[in-house]
């Protein structure tokens, strides 16, 4: 059964038709279905999106069976999506659990944005802060599909990400991996944890300037 309704996808077909100038890659990692409950369902909706554009294209591994390759884009777990350029260049743009509800409308915006060239919907101010970032950063978004702000989040994570290469920016669904939730106090969202540090977090969508100034807070 399709996941996209008829109507979905022919505004999606006219919106990326529009939109897209640029073809933009969706790096996808997963596993068994005994050790993955979710990548069967993740790899239906990347499939009818990408049907959706000669523009998408879909690139489908195994965590295991490709390592290498999983090392190389830092994947910690599954399901696990990256978006690049048609190049394969990594912008530090993660998805970490399946982008359904409010979160799909995320990954389409990242599309757009990829297919335009990857350029960060920011203000010059913001970018040149960004910009003079020199060490590491990890800006982990913790969502659930219903919830309304969260989209706001990531996105701003990952338009920080687009503009300086040290920064790494992961929505990361707080339901299938609740472990992980559990261990960073996750208690409602969007939660924002900075450098996977469980006492350096603020829970929000914050506008750009204050979502900004607490990740400068948290690594200085």
């Amino acid at each position: 059964m399709a996941l996209l309704s008829n109507e979905d996808k022919k505004y999606l077909e006219d919106l990326f038709s529009k939109e897209l100038k640029n073809t933009v890659k969706l790096i996808y990692f997963g596993d068994s279905k005994e050790n993955c409950e979710y990548c069967e369902l993740e790899e239906q909706i990347l499939d009818e999106a990408s049907n959706l554009s000669d523009k998408i294209v879909v690139e489908k591994y195994n965590v295991i069976e490709n390592k290498d390759l999983a090392e190389k884009f830092g994947v910690e777990m599954t399901p696990a999506l990256i978006l690049t350029l048609e190049d394969g260049e990594d912008k530090g743009v993660r998805f970490y659990g399946i982008p359904s509800g409010h979160e799909f409308g995320t990954l389409v915006q990242d599309i757009v944005t990829f297919g335009k060239g990857a350029t960060p919907e920011l203000s010059a101010e913001t970018i040149e802060k960004l910009k003079s970032i020199d060490k590491p950063v990890t800006i982990s978004v913790f969502v659930t599909p219903t919830c309304p702000y969260c989209p706001r989040a990531v996105l701003t994570a990952h338009n920080f990400a687009l503009v300086n290469p040290l920064i790494k920016a992961e929505m990361i669904e707080a339901n299938e991996f609740f472990e992980l939730s559990n261990q960073f106090g996750v208690s409602s969202v969007p939660h924002i944890v900075i450098n996977r540090n469980p006492n350096t977090f603020f829970i929000g969508a914050y506008p750009e300037p204050q979502y900004l100034e607490e990740v400068l807070k948290a690594i200085r």
